[in-house]
């Protein structure tokens, strides 16, 4: 038994001699090296952003629609009689003034016409005054009763009609000379000559449905455009207090950026709402006197129904679209932000006003929003603003550089 015993002794210090070892090793290991937790991780960077401040400043009401030039007074120039055109005092897109000498036609056959009227009129005028004689030598005569009353009464209705043939050829001779003034065609109001349609030589007709030219009065100028009904109200509220204030500007194009916006204002209010499109129609009346303005060109139109002298207003770029509505990333005096929810009532000329969620003087992110979450810590960079718009990597990008 004795011998069992130590062979159980002797199979167990083999198994457990590795076990010695390794706790030996662990000590020896925790002793050279030291025995601690791991470290925490690094705290996350600060996002770079670009930042603005939040302007209380006086902000216009407008209604955006787009409008049409036309031109105040329009004519088309035709001959009121019927001969050949001889000269055209006006070339093609002439100014011209009012009053101003624009073609002459052959005067001679209302040269003529006058002549025969004259020499008519000159005829029953003779007439007149040799029945109007008789009259008066047999009055005296016919009241002692040495002629009949029959007789006296032929000479009395001789002279009223030589006298009412004298009228009618007074009034042929007027026409006549109507008919003469006629042969030259004068400018009926200072505008802008378009080309000229007939040219000298060529037969024209009295009334014809071709025109000779075109006129059109480019200052001052109208500006047609439309609202939606529903601002009907606001319209004639804001036209009940005094005039309205228009601005018009030209699409994005080549040259648009160097045209100035042209001011007018509201002259007319259609008495109703057009049922098709649900819009009326407003038309807007401009000096135009650069004559930048054109009869038939599209123009934005602004309309100032109101202007608030005390709006809260960021730039665009700072707001940004959430699935529960608007919201900016403001930065806090320890420099986290914080996202907030803001009502936003319009956005005029790159800036939005702002109704509810900002005050004065608070700090705005308008770059690099796509870095932030609420609470995430940022730093200010010196970094120009993103264009309206910029989101996601265009608005980082934009405040790297």
């Amino acid at each position: 038994m004795t011998s069992n015993n130590s062979n159980a002794t002797g199979m167990c210090r083999p198994a457990n001699l590795p076990r010695a070892r390794v706790a030996s090793a662990a000590i020896i290991t925790c002793f050279l090296f030291g025995c601690s937790a791991p470290p925490p991780p690094a705290a996350a960077p600060a996002a770079p952003v670009s930042v603005v401040s939040v302007q209380r400043k006086s902000m216009p009401d407008l209604v955006t629609a787009v409008g049409t030039v036309e031109a105040i007074n329009s004519v088309a120039v035709k001959s009121l009689v019927d001969g050949q055109l001889l000269e055209s005092e006006v070339k093609d897109g002439d100014e011209v003034k009012a009053g101003q000498l624009l073609f002459k036609i052959d005067p001679r056959p209302a040269q003529a016409a006058l002549a025969q009227t004259d020499a008519a009129l000159a005829k029953d005028v003779a007439a007149r005054e040799l029945a109007k004689a008789q009259v008066d030598r047999y009055r005296p005569v016919a009241t002692k009763g040495f002629i009949s009353a029959d007789q006296m009464q032929q000479y009395v209705t001789a002279f009223e009609a030589a006298a009412a043939s004298v009228k009618v050829d007074q009034a042929n001779v007027a026409a006549a000379k109507l008919t003469l003034g006629y042969t030259d065609i004068y400018a009926p109001f200072a505008g802008r000559a378009g080309r000229i349609l007939v040219q000298p030589g060529n037969l024209v007709k009295a009334n014809d449905t071709n025109a000779l030219l075109v006129i059109n009065q480019i200052a001052p100028i109208f500006v047609n455009f439309a609202v939606p009904g529903a601002y009907v109200e606001r319209v004639r509220a804001a036209q009940a207090k005094g005039a309205l204030g228009v601005q018009a500007r030209f699409d994005q194009g080549a040259g648009a950026g160097t045209q100035t916006p042209q001011s007018g204002v509201v002259a007319f209010v259609d008495n109703a709402v057009d049922p098709a499109t649900n819009t009326v129609k407003l038309r807007a009346n401009f000096a135009n006197a650069g004559e930048t303005l054109w009869p038939g060109q599209f123009v934005n139109i602004s309309l100032t129904l109101s202007t608030d002298a005390d709006a809260i207003v960021v730039p665009d770029a700072a707001v940004k679209a959430g699935p529960n509505g608007s919201y900016v990333f403001v930065v806090k005096p320890d420099h986290r932000a914080e996202q907030r929810s803001v009502i936003a009532a319009r956005s005029v000329g790159g800036e939005t006003v702002i109704e509810k969620g900002l005050s004065a003087g608070e700090t705005v992110v308008i770059n690099g929003q796509s870095r932030l979450a609420d609470g995430t810590a940022v730093r200010i960079a010196d970094a120009k603003p993103a264009a309206d718009g910029a989101t996601g990597a265009d608005a980082d990008a934009a405040t790297r550089k």
